[in-house]
């Protein structure tokens, strides 16, 4: 039984909203109005609708967009955020992680799109907004896996952006840089790197908090405010891969 929805409720799917920038964009999107219904690898409390699958699995995906489809009749906005990281040099990746970060980052938002894209296209209107990276930009050393993949999803996301924009479906991505968020933790208890080595890089000193990126995902999911927004990459960065200053000269800039 679908539930009962406000007169022209919209409707907004999110990958990966277990913790971070999925987490805060999903509530974003709740308090502006959206039924969300979220997806992701562990149970998430407190949406529309929350399934609990693989976004790198076919059956998982179809699975779960016969379950929004069936439980609203409809989808507004989707959000490709799941992703995960390997960090490491990459002549030590082992092929079988190369693939899974592949087929997390890359191949799940490949048919995520699929899976919603086509009743998107049936209704002549919608919009997908893919999470990549500054990392799909540019080269940062000892994360191939991750780097390709973000590379492949900013070439996705213009591609279907050309295909599909005539059609009534916006297609755009986000470019976050580094944010505070519990995949940061990690590769901080690890020993990877340091608060100041991002923020001495940022021109604005700081890391992006889950809240930056999630205002702008909204902003691109809205046709009243992002109508003619499309095959966009949206970089939220604090200025990261605006800036190919040398360490002096930015740290000076930022201190006259």
């Amino acid at each position: 039984m679908r539930p009962i929805l406000p007169t022209m409720s919209r409707v907004a799917v999110v990958t990966g909203a277990a913790q971070g920038i999925g987490r805060r964009t999903a509530e974003v999107l709740t308090a502006q109005g959206y039924a969300v219904a979220v997806l992701d690898r562990q149970p998430v409390d407190g949406f529309a609708l929350s399934v609990t699958g693989d976004v790198a699995d076919d059956a998982s995906v179809d699975a779960f967009a016969g379950r929004v489809l069936d439980a609203f009749g409809r989808v507004d906005v989707l959000v490709n955020n799941a992703g995960i990281a390997d960090i490491g040099p990459a002549e030590g990746i082992e092929p079988a992680r190369f693939r899974r970060v592949i087929d997390v980052n890359l191949t799940g938002s490949f048919l995520l799109c699929q899976a919603f894209g086509r009743p998107m296209l049936a209704a002549g209107a919608g919009s997908i907004v893919n999470v990549a990276s500054v990392a799909g930009l540019m080269g940062i050393a000892d994360r191939a896996a991750y780097n390709a993949s973000k590379h492949g999803l900013v070439g996705l996301t213009r591609t279907l952006a050309v295909e599909w924009g005539g059609r009534g479906v916006r297609v755009n991505a986000v470019c976050p840089g580094w944010v505070k968020t519990e995949m940061d933790v990690d590769a901080q208890a690890s020993a990877l790197y340091v608060d100041t080595d991002i923020t001495e890089h940022v021109p604005m000193g700081r890391f992006a908090q889950p809240d930056d990126i999630a205002q702008a995902i909204a902003f691109l999911g809205d046709p009243a405010r992002s109508g003619f927004v499309n095959g966009t990459m949206l970089n939220v960065d604090g200025g990261w891969y605006a800036d190919g200053s040398w360490p002096g000269l930015r740290l000076g800039a930022r201190n006259r």
